[in-house]
């Protein structure tokens, strides 16, 4: 599940280490909740309850969230309005559950097996989020327009391009969420193996 916020304002502080990426930073901050139970029908109830929230009423297992921010540096170059740089921010936020009581070790087994699924199902949004920043520096850079003296049209073309790359990876993420949460998909895969069942 994922939750996403877009802006095109001077990038905020850093919550964490930064990790490189081509022209622009991700932060990544990894969050954990606590789940108690003794078997794995008991586990996936206390996700259930406790997990993230997914919409009003619901939780999910796991989340990846994330906010963009572009700062945007404009000016006149030879008769050109020209985009100068573009310093943008990744910052992702995932949540996981953590297992604080003790378990069996056929339970152990299982619950490691669901959690390295769940942990690659969020780390894949997080994939997809960083392609959108690495598509969406390649289609502002070297941006520049003609008889734009105050820059106004040139803000504007990086904010519908940005907006535009958002949108392309957005339903990028839509669609692998569609076929990992469809009935009989890889989510439910993994939740029938944490309950033991065939």
């Amino acid at each position: 599940m994922r939750r996403t916020i877009l802006t095109c304002l001077v990038a905020i502080g850093a919550l964490c280490a930064p990790e490189a990426l081509a022209g622009t930073r991700v932060v990544v901050q990894t969050r954990t909740y606590d789940i108690t139970g003794g078997s794995g029908a008991t586990l996936v109830d206390a996700m259930d309850s406790k997990g993230p929230k997914h919409g009003f009423m619901t939780h999910a297992i796991a989340q990846t969230a994330y906010t963009v921010d572009w700062d945007l540096d404009v000016g006149q170059v030879n008769g050109f309005c020209r985009l100068r740089r573009a310093n943008g921010t990744l910052n992702l936020f995932y949540t996981f559950p953590r297992v604080a009581s003790p378990t069996t070790p056929a339970l152990k087994k299982r619950w490691n097996r669901f959690f390295a699924g769940v942990r690659a199902h969020e780390e894949t949004h997080g994939r997809i989020a960083r392609e959108m920043m690495r598509a969406t520096e390649r289609s502002i850079t070297g941006l520049k327009i003609a008889d734009d003296p105050s820059c106004y049209k040139t803000r504007g073309e990086a904010r519908r391009r940005i907006k535009v790359a958002y949108a392309e990876y957005e339903a990028r993420q839509n669609a692998f969420d569609q076929r990992e949460h469809s009935e009989g998909g890889h989510v439910e895969h993994l939740i029938a193996a944490l309950m033991g069942k065939p």
